[in-house]
């Protein structure tokens, strides 16, 4: 699978797969990076690629020192999930 990536431009993370991308919308505040909404294309859903999504997007925002609020109902499940990002919940 490809890696994920922050196009800044357009404030999401992506993730290439099958010729359609994955993302995840998000905002950014002095403190912490809001993950708003992530969205799987209908034809790759219930593959896992939304938690590869989350989980690349979380190391970024790890790698850049920042921390993170699950506005997403998604990223909060996975949060729950992966205790191993409990120190990036602001």
């Amino acid at each position: 699978m490809a890696t994920v990536r922050d196009n800044k431009a357009q404030s999401r993370f992506e993730l290439d797969v099958e010729g359609g991308i994955a993302f995840a919308k998000y905002r950014m505040t002095p403190s912490a990076v809001i993950i708003t909404h992530t969205e799987t294309p209908r034809a790759l859903r219930g593959r896992g690629i939304a938690s590869e999504l989350v989980k690349g997007a979380l190391e970024l925002i790890r790698a850049d020192r920042h921390k993170v609020i699950a506005g997403c109902g998604f990223v909060v499940d996975y949060l729950q999930k992966h205790p191993e990002y409990g120190d990036l919940i602001a």
